[in-house]
């Protein structure tokens, strides 16, 4: 799916793919050697992310139920624990660099074609 940052009008994300289900979620994105400009993860349920067992850094913006970003992690290192946003509804991880790069931060809302939050 695609993800255009509404605030901004520019897509941080345009081949997002989502993580629902316990064990998608848990996964993640381990197991790939990185993440290409454009691609993302959308997991939901989620208000904390953890890099653990990953090769690259990733980029996350926190959204609340109404698409809203109520944090974000810029170029999060391998093998860390990133921390809680209690307001979160779901996790968009992003190719490190992609937040800077869009201008994407705190109060930006964001707009899934095909999925996400409302």
């Amino acid at each position: 799916m695609r993800v255009l940052n509404r605030t901004r009008e520019i897509p941080p994300g345009d081949r997002v793919r989502t993580a629902q289900t316990f064990l998608s979620r848990l996964v993640g994105l381990l197991g790939t050697a990185a993440i290409a400009e454009g691609e993302g993860l959308w997991i939901a349920p989620c208000r904390r992310v953890h890099t653990l067992g990953m090769r690259y850094p990733i980029d996350v913006a926190f959204l609340d139920a109404r698409g809203v970003v109520v944090g974000t992690l810029e170029g999060l290192p391998p093998n860390r624990i990133g921390r809680v946003f209690r307001d979160a509804r779901g996790a968009l991880e992003l190719r490190a660099g992609t937040l800077a790069a869009t201008g994407t931060a705190p109060g930006d809302r964001l707009e899934f074609e095909g999925g996400g939050p409302a």
